[in-house]
């Protein structure tokens, strides 16, 4: 198979594992999440190894450098390999994820978050009724 030179953004997406469907990346992209060299770009828009990526996803932010292109999505461990992420951009992410979990150790687990079991839920049928 011939070497790539460039590929859809949506597609390298996909490929990098940034997005688990291509539909999704366009989305992403369409939407504004995704900057190519600090400009929106289209889905259509083709990306090229050396081109600098801003991703935004879920509350984090990556910033990387494309380092090579695959039509194909593979395994994860070969996804890594797209792309090299900087050091600053890992730092931050890695102390958004432990003020998240330092928050939701904070808030306690409300009793009523959960669906009620088969028990719970004829008594609450009893009370409604009776």
């Amino acid at each position: 198979m011939p070497e790539l030179d460039s590929i859809r953004i949506d597609k390298w997406l996909w490929t990098a594992r940034f997005f688990k469907t291509r539909r999704l990346a366009a989305e992403a992209v369409s939407g504004g999440k995704i900057h190519i060299n600090g400009q929106r770009c289209k889905p259509a828009k083709e990306v090229k190894p050396g081109m600098e990526l801003s991703i935004s996803k879920d509350q984090f932010q990556w910033h990387l450098t494309v380092v090579a292109i695959n039509s194909h999505r593979r395994p994860a461990k070969e996804a890594v390999l797209l792309y090299h992420e900087d050091q600053e951009s890992i730092n931050k992410r890695q102390q958004q994820i432990i003020r998240q979990k330092e928050l939701r150790a904070l808030i306690p687990h409300a009793e009523h978050e959960h669906r009620p079991n088969k028990k719970q839920r004829r008594q609450i049928h009893r009370f409604k009724q009776g």
